[in-house]
């Protein structure tokens, strides 16, 4: 008897997108609007604001009533906290970001991906002490944003109506990466390795190790431009549901975790190929395999609910717009 999967969401890193009008969002639709179509189109979204700078409480409040009561969003932390401090005294930057209004999502709040840059290599000390900083519940989560600093005062989110606990994944990009130690450190902390597919630039990893996976497609064949065909597809919704169902995957089969007895785990994908407008589509058609219903209808139109513009069908592959 097959095992009972968990909560599988397909979803696209960000929504904001010039080329994306007029083919994924309907002809004339207000940019205002385009979080309301995309979030009833797809069951989840990355925020990617938050990686550039500070996002305010008021941004987070619109999000979460822009989309539907069982939505979720994954949000992105600083690049500050990655790129710029490389975890060096990072303490009051975390404290800020989970300051600046993330918990004003509520129960919309989904996983915090952290992503590191290619040049930054794996640094034991210093990623240990990160992920001991990182709060496991939104209780944790309040009391470092309370250590926030002057430039938050009247701009802060400090409240939750429930506590709940808080998922993080992280994203990395250098070949340092791949070493057992750091595998072990995050099944310590209970954060996910994100399973990135970059077109073969950085490193492909699927060590499982977390309650939860994290996925993110960037580009089957040329990072964030080419879609994903049938093939691939298949392949990565045969992995998902493997995920989902507690097992991983070794050479196509289903092998046992290191959990014993097998646990279902929640699996979040989002594509980032959104150069020439594939993210929406591809990410529709992998979450057509698995059973998780989108706006996508069988005529290749996006669907929205009354109140909203429908979106017309795809471009053909030749005239879509990139940049």
């Amino acid at each position: 008897m097959a095992s009972v999967r968990g909560d599988v969401r397909i979803g696209i890193s960000g929504w904001r997108y010039e080329p994306w009008r007029g083919v994924f969002y309907p002809p004339g639709l207000a940019q205002h609007r385009e979080l309301a179509f995309a979030s009833r189109m797809l069951p989840t979204i990355e925020i990617n604001g938050s990686f550039y700078s500070l996002q305010r409480p008021e941004s987070y409040l619109a999000w979460h009533d822009d989309t539907p009561e069982d939505f979720v969003f994954a949000v992105k932390g600083p690049r500050y906290i990655t790129h710029m401090l490389r975890l060096k005294g990072f303490e009051q930057a975390l404290a800020n970001f989970f300051a600046s209004g993330p918990f004003a999502l509520g129960a919309k709040l989904g996983p915090i991906l952290w992503q590191f840059p290619p040049q930054l290599p794996y640094r034991p000390d210093r990623f240990a002490a990160f992920f001991a900083a990182l709060p496991q519940d939104t209780e944790a989560g309040i009391a470092l944003a309370k250590r926030r600093d002057r430039r938050l005062e009247g701009r802060s989110w400090l409240r939750v109506e429930r506590h709940h606990a808080l998922r993080h994944a992280v994203e990395i990009r250098h070949p340092t990466f791949i070493d057992a130690e750091f595998i072990e450190l995050l099944r310590e902390h209970g954060i996910a390795l994100v399973v990135a597919d970059t077109a073969g630039r950085w490193p492909l990893m699927e060590d499982l190790t977390a309650e939860f996976v994290y996925v993110r497609l960037h580009g089957d064949e040329e990072l964030y431009a080419s879609g994903y065909g049938d093939a691939a597809l298949d392949r990565w919704a045969q992995r998902i549901d493997v995920w989902s169902r507690g097992a991983q995957v070794h050479d196509a089969q289903l092998v046992a975790t290191h959990d014993a007895p097998r646990r279902r785990r929640d699996v979040y994908c989002y594509f980032d190929n959104d150069v020439k407008v594939h993210a929406p589509y591809d990410a529709a058609r992998l979450a057509a395999r698995l059973g998780v219903p989108t706006g996508l209808q069988a005529d290749g139109r996006f669907t929205p609910p009354p109140g909203l513009p429908a979106a017309r069908a795809r471009a053909p592959a030749g005239r879509e717009r990139g940049s």
